[in-house]
């Protein structure tokens, strides 16, 4: 796409109109092929990433190679020179920051000497390639600064330090769209615009002192001074945190406005049952947070709470707790897993906790995916008759063929796998509309909690069942330390001569073939060498090999094995019949295991902080204590190696969140939840912008709760629908 041109408007062109009125058909496919742009809101909310002067320059000295990058320089020398295979010429331009050099190479383009002469500035963008050791852009696009001839501007007077002072906008691009052809779009955008309602209300926006959005949108990507563009970013930031706390508590309001079966344990009943067989006593957060769930299931408006716990803390228990209360009103639950050795395990530590007389009644049955035909016929007719009170499942629950007698609630464990539409499916099973307990084993910051899960209460495990063991963390780093390879080995086998289990896990399965189960599973770009990964099936050959492991009983997990193969060494490894298994990241969550005393982790580096925590809460879950060796070749001081470092460093789940947030992309922190593109946050940073979210979420609540509620803030109603990705807008529907 070589330039931008203003086609013929028709009509008014509003926020909600499509960019090929604005643009015309060509240019606005461009763009929704590059940004996913459709409308003109879409593009005037793609914000500057940066501002640059005329007058300044950028630093040429940290480029990042095969990347697409928009630079301002100035051009200090043109040469051409004759190819020396082929016919033709190669113009050279070199251009600086002033420190450093980049080469801009341009193959039988000789004409481009008569304006890329030396001393003039300019915008370049294109891809860093290295040729023969130096920096180079290979026909790049670029913009040249010019003297604004209107204002006559002479070197050395107000108006040339006003134009070399003038902030440039430097927009996100890709390698079809240069950052000033976003630019010239966003302006026959804002000359085409005419009515721009406000969806904050303008008692709000007099009392923060924000700007109108139009005037925001002018300052945003049109500022003659630096304080303009920062006012509108503060302005456009609290817009955004507003329209997406108006958004989740209008979801929340939603969810809450139709009418539920209240449910509540009888006295004497499954649940009493329960408490009265228990060896132990409920911690004082597992008491708390069950009297919250057994608050919210008498009600007559549908729960919809999220338990976050750290890992061990006893979130099943108390989903357990929950679910049979629903059993006690005559109900069923249905538990949703993200996998199916997760979904087994889930089954099996819920049979035990309830004893045989319990099981047998309450009839906990398993669905999933790989299921016989007999077996799945078996579980679909308990389902449906009501004889299972309680269903544990992986994404078979959601299938057209799985039918409810009376669903009374809905589980939803690791809810950070499924998305919103998902949770919806399941919960549309019922006849009437379900209780929702959603659980995590992830920490959630506070900001996060409010700015991805607002919609949901939130309840927090943070206590750990009296006579846990702890869990001792090192990291072995064998880009400094290659010599203490041979001694993770040894360190493990060790485990194994004391009678006890070891975990060792891999983020691969073959040589060519990854797992990637988890959300950072893969990243090298930050520090971790570019080499062969550890593989599932390499280091169980390896391993059974070993001499150390002579008489060691080994198998591996992974998910490419068939559910009863998956199944079976599960089973095998939790009756202690294996001593050490092999695994990817599918004993990530829910896998118990007391005699399990030690964790390798291969390629630490290739997991993110949460993930590594997750892992390593698989030990130490009895009365040993749990050793967790996290191997990794990343260098010193690089991201890859500072996130195996953090989690070392402490056991404090919630701690690490926080580390996480700091450490992690936003938008991967956000997950799934925030699937959309047009979802995604733009401005709103939730590590630094917690206290405005809370202030947004208060004025959000307020305005919604005035007389008329939405129906009185259209403007607000109109930004709720381009907020609103398709999921969110059907779950509204539904609710």
């Amino acid at each position: 796409m070589s330039s931008v041109s203003a086609p013929a408007v028709d009509g008014a062109i509003s926020l909600d109109s499509r960019l090929s009125g604005v643009l015309g058909g060509r240019t606005s496919s461009a763009f929704e092929k590059a940004f996913g742009m459709r409308t003109v809101a879409d593009l005037l909310s793609h914000y500057p990433r940066r501002y640059a002067k005329r007058g300044e320059l950028t630093a040429l000295a940290n480029l990042p190679l095969d990347e697409n990058v928009t630079i301002v320089a100035e051009v200090i020398r043109v040469q051409e020179r004759p190819m020396r295979a082929r016919r033709g010429s190669i113009l050279e331009v070199k251009i600086t920051d002033g420190e450093g050099i980049l080469t801009l190479t341009f193959f039988n383009q000789a004409w481009r000497s008569k304006e890329l002469v030396p001393g003039v500035r300019g915008i370049f963008a294109g891809k860093v390639s290295d040729y023969r050791g130096a920096l180079q852009l290979a026909h790049p696009d670029y913009e040249l600064f010019e003297p604004d001839a209107e204002n006559a501007v002479v070197p050395g007077s107000a108006a040339a330090k006003n134009w070399a002072q003038t902030p440039i906008p430097i927009y996100p691009a890709t390698g079809t769209v240069a950052s000033w052809q976003v630019q010239k779009a966003v302006a026959l955008a804002l000359d085409a615009l005419t009515d721009v309602p406000d969806p904050v209300p303008a008692r709000i926006v007099a009392e923060r002192g924000l700007l109108g959005l139009r005037t925001a949108f002018e300052y945003m990507h049109r500022p003659e001074k630096d304080s303009q563009w920062q006012r509108a970013r503060d302005t456009l930031r609290f817009h955004e945190a507003f329209v997406l706390q108006a958004a989740l508590l209008q979801q929340r309001a939603a969810s809450r406005a139709v009418a539920a079966t209240p449910r509540t344990a009888k006295q004497g009943g499954f649940l009493d049952r329960l408490d009265a067989t228990l060896p132990f006593e409920l911690t004082a957060d597992q008491a708390t947070v069950g009297a919250e769930i057994a608050r919210d299931l008498a009600d007559t408006a549908p729960m919809h709470r999220l338990v976050q716990g750290e890992v061990g803390s006893g979130k099943t228990l108390v989903a357990l707790r929950a679910m049979l209360a629903v059993a006690d009103s005559g109900g069923q639950a249905a538990m949703l897993a993200p996998t199916e050795v997760l979904a087994a395990q889930h089954l099996r530590s819920i049979v035990k906790m309830l004893g045989p007389d319990l099981a047998a009644q309450l009839m906990p049955t398993l669905l999933t995916g790989q299921l016989s035909t007999a077996e799945r016929k078996k579980a679909l007719l308990r389902t449906v008759s009501g004889q299972s009170r309680i269903v544990v499942g992986t994404h078979a629950l959601l299938g057209d063929a799985v039918t409810f007698f009376d669903l009374g609630l809905v589980v939803v464990d690791e809810q950070h796998r499924f998305g919103v539409e998902q949770r919806e499916a399941l919960r549309a099973k019922g006849g009437t509309p379900p209780h929702v307990l959603v659980l995590t084993a992830t920490p959630i910051p506070r900001t996060v909690a409010m700015t991805v899960f607002g919609d949901l209460d939130v309840s927090t495990i943070a206590q750990l069942p009296a006579g846990r063991q702890g869990i001792e963390s090192f990291v072995v780093p064998l880009a400094d330390r290659p010599g203490w390879e041979r001694r993770i080995w040894e360190r493990a086998a060790e485990e194994i001569g004391k009678g006890r289990q070891v975990f060792v896990v891999c983020p691969a399965i073959t040589a060519k073939d990854r797992e990637d189960d988890g959300e950072d599973a893969g990243q090298d770009e930050d520090g971790a060498p570019a080499r062969p990964i550890a593989n599932v099936e390499s280091v169980t050959a390896q391993v059974r090999a070993d001499p150390l492991f002579r008489d060691a009983r080994i198998g591996m997990l992974h998910g490419k094995l068939t559910s009863d193969a998956k199944d079976e060494t599960m089973r095998a490894f939790a009756a202690g019949d294996l001593d050490l298994i092999v695994a990817t990241t599918v004993i990530e969550v829910g896998v118990d295991v007391p005699n399990a005393s030690a964790m390798v982790i291969l390629d630490a580096d290739r997991f993110g902080v949460s993930q590594l925590h997750q892992l390593r809460g698989r030990v130490g879950r009895g009365g040993v204590p749990g050793l967790c060796l996290m191997v990794t070749s990343a260098e010193q001081e690089t991201l890859a190696r500072e996130r195996v470092e953090a989690v070392a460093a402490t056991l404090d789940g919630f701690e690490l969140a926080n580390i996480d947030l700091e450490l992690r992309r936003e938008g991967d922190v956000l997950g799934s939840r925030q699937s959309g593109g047009r979802s995604s946050l733009r401005l709103l940073r939730v590590v630094s912008d917690g206290e405005l979210i809370q202030e947004a979420r208060t004025a959000a609540q307020e305005t919604l709760d005035d007389d008329g509620g939405l129906a009185a803030h259209p403007a607000l109603a109109a930004a709720l629908a381009r907020r609103l990705d398709e999921s969110e807008r059907a779950f509204l529907g539904k609710s």
